[in-house]
């Protein structure tokens, strides 16, 4: 009983002891998530608060920079009422739409071939795409406009959508996703009589929600933050994206915070939620793991 008594107070100890020394790491962690928080508190509030006060109290900085005094929605209804934000968004929802979708038949068939096939220049093909998503966007905007420019799709959502749909750093992560799945697996059913189109849909593709999840997120949010294509590609009011409505505000002579903030905040949204609720499949598939 003795020597229980002691291991229990010897194990409290410890703990204690590891408690006592995280303190500084966990004091640090909220310190700096605070650096990153705060901003975009201040914005959310902002967005929240009368246009005439948005400032009022901006300088000193108090509780109430943080805590407004007064809410109101007066700022989303204006931007959905009179500045066409609804219809950006939709748009944009369904232009990453549609992106994802094609692109995660495209993507995950390449990343296939890549991990499962040989065939001739395979290793210059996977080059090839490495370099996609390494150089910036900025390398290739102009040869990309003149291609879709011959093609006759500029000002259409054929033009925002088409460009994206094939993307390097998604076909780098079904490949090493796929690379994971025992061939042996595949032979099997194979040697069954499934053809390999039947193996991809209904063995390969069931089990890789995670690189899926992953894949669709990053394509969506490359969609939905797109700003420079959009400008040139699509400049239309019909085509308007979320990014080019949110920046279309901010003029040299006068810029309308209140409508700035309120549509940065309803910018943002649709891309957390999505997040968190594929976070789990997100982590999983960065991780290069198996879902269930």
């Amino acid at each position: 009983m003795q020597s229980r008594k002691c291991g229990n107070t010897t194990q409290s100890r410890a703990i204690a002891g590891r408690i006592v020394r995280a303190i500084p790491r966990e004091a640090l962690l909220l310190a700096v998530a605070a650096i990153y928080l705060l901003p975009l508190w201040w914005v959310t509030a902002s967005s929240l608060r009368p246009a005439g006060s948005l400032y009022q109290y901006a300088i000193p900085i108090s509780w109430r920079t943080f805590f407004p005094d007064e809410l109101t929605l007066a700022n989303f209804a204006n931007i959905f009422a009179k500045l066409d934000f609804g219809q950006a968004m939709s748009n944009t929802f369904l232009v990453s739409a549609i992106t994802v979708a094609l692109g995660l038949v495209v993507n995950s068939m390449a990343g296939f071939a890549l991990a499962k096939f040989d065939f001739p220049c395979k290793r210059l093909v996977f080059v090839i795409i490495l370099v996609t998503f390494i150089a910036p966007f900025d390398a290739i905007v102009i040869p990309l406009h003149q291609v879709v420019s011959d093609l006759g799709l500029i000002n259409t959502r054929a033009a925002l959508i088409l460009p994206a749909v094939g993307n390097g750093l998604a076909i780098f992560l079904f490949k090493q996703f796929f690379e994971g799945i025992p061939s042996e697996l595949l032979e099997s059913a194979r040697t069954d009589g499934a053809s390999w189109w039947r193996v991809f849909w209904q063995i390969v593709m069931p089990i890789s929600l995670p690189a899926i999840a992953t894949a669709a997120v990053m394509m969506f949010l490359f969609q939905w933050n797109s700003l420079f294509w959009p400008l040139i590609a699509a400049f239309s009011s019909r085509f308007r994206m979320v990014q080019v409505a949110v920046a279309t505000q901010i003029a040299a002579d006068q810029t309308h915070w209140a409508n700035l903030f309120a549509s940065a905040v309803m910018g943002s949204l649709p891309p957390i939620i999505l997040f968190l609720l594929l976070q789990k499949r997100y982590l999983k598939g960065i991780a290069g793991m198996k879902g269930e």
